[in-house]
């Protein structure tokens, strides 16, 4: 603590005094528009927040180091054990199950359909020291089933063995569509097998709810978190009714949420998860107990362009799980868009949570959170937000159905993700959310890297219902990038078909100094659709453009879209001649920037279009496609 003669001579500014200083640099700019901004759920986010009072914390039910997470997703049990083990060399403590059906598979995910295989896929491996988790899948009842033979096999006291079983119905019907029997007898054989694998000596967790099929399919953080808790409490009333005490129903749940690349929503996410989950407790009348919490960072975020700028996503979101709370964590391989992770991919997902665990120490604290007045608001904002769609989906309930599958059966939820996914979308195409690698900064040199040669196995999505069972539109699995990957994809496939990448021709008016600035913004525009803009010092003569050299080199080019790109004085005297020159040449003309009065006389001069920030990048791109590589 500084002395108090030190101290006095640095007085400590109050909220006035802060925004009366601001203001001075806004010199009458609206405060609102420019330094605040709202999240996908409409919570305002202020640019500072005093410190926040002492309140509810979001505690985990024991403090340490959270758990590192592998997946075990390889078809071949042989293959898989061999990843497993270095995986479990390497520092993971966790070892997920993916069997091949489940949506976390992607298309690939161990085939083991009897206990001999799976018992190939984890030899070697001491399953009453490490712990085991199962992804959800539509075999989701014989998975738990397999495993617990294995464990039984190899005469493992069940009671040392620590699995999640995964259990998860719900969110398989939300992700393939497909409900397997009348929710009633579904609830009543979720009971009995939890109780069976009880009465065995397992502990649990048996049930699972696992947000991802909403945050795929491009859910709010508010609605991943109203569709965890409606989850749970179809969950908790499914087993009270199939005979459960409500405290054990509890015990029998965990939870999976998604890790991303916001560092502030992901953190305060978490932390709203936990006060959620207690809230819910309450109302049934429990004495809370924390929830255990698993996290996986985002498929929607990862890239397949770039890919290595997904280690930097990886790293944001498992420093905002650990920050947040999570119990355990699994970092998706960088490359995992692109096909089944080799081992230096999983080597390096590994190594991102042990850094941030063994050099960062994140896990010292246990809510670093704590106190920091933005964190505590947008926590308290998400809790309410949360509740609120909770409440919502509780409301569908109809026809002996729980709110959360009378939702989902009904559309309610579907209609309600594919509105923020469409607005998601539209910040995606304006770039107002950017991608870094993809929709910005994109790197048309960048080299490939490698996967497993593994063809994908057959993925369980035929799941039917039965007669008795329900059926629904099946939630998609959008990765925010796949518009920007799809016109790289068409420009790859042109060049391979031409011989030479599709190009666009800059137009540069002026000076160096006069057309940089939006030159480089056409520039990235354009490679992010994959058509090469090269530019180079100009045609700069005298003061002005040479527009013959400009012509020139149009012509020299081959390209068939020009973009004219200089400063707003150049615009004004030189844009009009030089559209009409590279018109007369065949040319389809551009202009990077705003027209402002000069639209109309552009337009005249054949100018046909214009980028900007925040025009439509994707609309854009599209466009010049058709142009440069019909």
């Amino acid at each position: 603590m500084l002395p108090e003669t030190v101290a006095a001579a640095f007085p400590l500014p109050d909220q006035a005094q802060w925004r009366s200083a601001v203001d001075k640099v806004l010199k009458g700019a609206d405060f609102e528009k420019r330094l605040v901004s709202q999240s996908a759920d409409g919570i305002r986010i202020a640019p500072l927040y005093p410190a926040a009072p002492a309140g509810l914390r979001p505690m985990r039910a024991a403090t340490g180091r959270w758990q590192v997470a592998a997946r075990l997703d390889h078809p071949s049990p042989a293959a898989a054990r061999d990843l497993a083990l270095a995986d479990l060399e390497g520092g993971a403590e966790t070892l997920v199950l993916s069997f091949a059906g489940a949506r976390a598979a992607r298309g690939y995910g161990l085939v083991a359909e009897d206990v001999a295989a799976l018992d190939t896929a984890l030899d070697g491996v001491m399953l009453d020291l490490i712990r085991l988790r199962l992804d959800p899948a539509p075999a989701g009842e014989r998975n738990a089933r397999l495993v617990a033979e294995l464990i039984a096999r190899r005469d493992i006291d069940p009671a040392k063995a620590d699995v999640d079983f995964g259990l998860d119905p719900i969110g398989v019907f939300a992700s393939h569509g497909a409900l397997s029997a009348a929710w009633p007898e579904l609830g009543r054989r979720l009971a009995t097998l939890i109780g069976e694998l009880r009465g065995r000596g397992f502990s649990g967790p048996f049930l699972t709810v696992d947000t991802r099929p909403y945050h795929e399919a491009g859910a709010s953080e508010a609605q991943e978190l109203g569709a965890a808790m409606a989850t749970a409490l179809a969950y908790l009333r499914a087993l009270e009714a199939g005979g459960m005490a409500l405290d054990l129903a509890r015990d029998a749940i965990s939870f999976t949420l998604v890790a991303d690349t916001d560092e502030f929503m992901t953190i305060a996410k978490f932390r709203a998860a936990r006060l959620l989950w207690e809230r819910v407790q309450q109302a049934c009348g429990l004495a809370p107990k924390p929830m255990a919490l698993h996290a996986e960072t985002a498929w929607r975020s990862l890239t397949r362009r770039d890919p290595w700028v997904n280690q930097l996503r990886a790293t944001i979101a498992s420093f905002s799980a650990g920050i947040g709370g999570a119990d355990s964590l699994t970092v998706l391989p960088f490359t995992a868009a692109l096909g089944l992770a080799d081992a230096f991919a999983r080597r390096v997902a590994r190594n991102t949570q042990l850094i941030l665990l063994e050099e960062a120490n994140l896990w010292r604290v246990a809510d670093p959170a704590a106190g920091a007045g933005g964190f505590e608001a947008l926590t308290q904002g998400l809790c309410e937000q949360g509740w609120s769609k909770l409440q919502d989906l509780e409301r569908e309930a109809a026809d002996g159905l729980p709110g959360m599958i009378a939702a989902l059966a009904n559309g309610h939820v579907q209609q309600g993700l594919a509105r923020q996914r469409a607005l998601r979308a539209k910040a995606i195409a304006t770039r107002r959310e950017p991608i870094t690698g993809t929709s910005e900064f994109p790197n048309l040199g960048e080299t490939s890297v490698s996967v497993l040669a593994v063809p994908p196995v057959a993925d369980g999505s035929e799941a039917v219902a039965t007669e008795t069972g329900l059926m629904t539109e099946a939630l998609p699995s959008v990765r925010l990038a796949e518009a920007f990957e799809a016109l790289r994809d068409q420009a790859d496939a042109a060049t391979t078909r031409r011989g030479t990448r599709p190009t666009v021709f800059l137009a540069t008016l002026g000076s160096i100094a006069d057309f940089t600035a939006r030159a480089g913004f056409a520039r990235n525009l354009f490679e992010a659709g994959g058509l090469a803009a090269p530019s180079g010092d100009g045609f700069a003569s005298g003061g002005a453009t040479d527009l013959a050299a400009l012509v020139t080199a149009f012509e020299t080019s081959g390209a068939r879209l020009a973009c004219l790109c200089g400063s707003d004085a150049g615009y004004a005297g030189e844009a009009i001649a030089v559209a009409q020159a590279l018109q007369a040449k065949g040319a389809s003309v551009w202009l990077a920037g705003r027209p402002g009065d000069l639209e109309s006389a552009l337009n005249q001069a054949g100018v046909s279009a214009f980028i900007f920030a925040g025009c439509d990048v994707i609309e854009a791109l599209r466009s010049a496609h058709a142009i440069a590589a019909p």
